[in-house]
């Protein structure tokens, strides 16, 4: 055979080998979701990264979990991270002030904490000259305790609130006395009780709708990235899906999550159905929402004059178009060990 048609062959050989050759996979979209203190706010999302739903949606998350608030909304607005995970009175102050923060998809609409007290704490009239820690000063629990101070007939002057960090730091201090009550979540609440420290009751009867959590955008970067936040709220419902129909995979997954025990991580899923504490669509709670900016009023974070307007602060068009198809994994089987 000639050279040149030696040469020929093995062109045409590579051409036939690369046409065969399946291309190399699209890299995932990469990002970087913010959120607050390790709780059972995001079974959903820990489920969706165990149970590959994130992958799946073509999507590589980078959480970071922070003890505080903290500068989560300047995050945003820098870029630092694209998704928040977290409440939703910063991304609202934000907006009534003209900012591109907007609130996108609900998470936890009923709260899911316990009044959680000193053990000689028997009562909530007890509770007059307590010390309350909370997550920080604008936000969360804090305005939560201020209701139901309220509620008992406390005056301001007849408590004390203490911003000390999220549920584990709250409850690393309780242990150490350093504070006297502290709104824990499931399952923190059962250690707690199983510790001997009093529990005085769910927040749920002091306050019936709160939006505690929500997913948190700045619109500069969301938008034209669109396609990608979508992906992220589709997996995320996914994970949300998973939690109902196979409640004990997900305990097990909350277990290792929250270092916790697999039946205080079951016990807890049945109390997130039982109170309807997480959103079964991901969806808002617009009178929890209502209740949250008419505290921001009073407080003054927002103009006295302000009017109610979700519009101003919530773009849901993200989460309508990630509910446009039904969601798939309610038919997943358990993985098999």
């Amino acid at each position: 055979m000639r050279f040149a048609e030696l040469r020929a062959s093995v062109v045409i050989a590579a051409l036939l080998a690369t046409a065969t050759t399946p291309p190399p996979a699209s890299a995932a979209d990469a990002i970087k979701l913010a959120a607050i203190t390790r709780t059972v706010f995001y079974v959903p999302l820990w489920v969706a990264m165990h149970r590959g739903f994130l992958t799946d949606e073509g999507l590589d998350v980078e959480v970071t979990f922070y003890d505080n608030a903290g500068h989560t909304d300047q995050m945003l607005r820098n870029n630092e991270v694209q998704l928040v995970l977290r409440s939703p009175e910063a991304s609202m102050m934000d907006s009534y002030r003209g900012g591109s923060l907007r609130v996108i998809a609900g998470g936890v609409s009923k709260l899911p904490h316990f009044i959680i007290a000193q053990p000689w704490i028997k009562t909530l009239d007890q509770l007059r000259g307590a010390n309350f820690g909370v997550l920080s000063a604008k936000e969360g629990t804090t305005y939560i305790v201020q209701d139901i101070a309220k509620a008992v007939g406390l005056s301001p002057s007849d408590y004390k609130i203490t911003v000390v960090g999220g549920s584990p730091t709250r409850w690393k201090l309780l242990q150490e006395g350093k504070i006297d009550v502290g709104l824990q979540p499931i399952p923190n609440s059962y250690e707690a009780e199983a510790a001997g420290f009093t529990n005085l009751g769910s927040a749920i009867k002091f306050v019936p709708d709160w939006q505690f959590t929500s997913v948190n955008v700045d619109e500069k970067w969301a938008e034209p990235h669109r396609d990608i936040v979508v992906r992220f709220l589709r997996a995320l419902q996914h994970g949300r899906d998973y939690m109902r129909t196979n409640p004990r995979e997900s305990a097990e997954i909350a277990a290792k999550e929250l270092n916790t025990k697999v039946d205080l991580a079951v016990r807890m899923l049945a109390d997130v159905e039982k109170y309807g504490m997480l959103d079964t669509q991901t969806a808002l709670n617009m009178p929890g929402l209502e209740r949250i900016f008419v505290t921001l009023v009073k407080s003054g974070d927002i103009a006295p004059d302000a009017k109610f307007d979700p519009k101003v602060f919530t773009d849901i068009s993200y989460w309508e178009a990630s509910h446009a198809e039904p969601a798939v994994t309610a038919t997943i089987p358990p993985r098999t060990p």
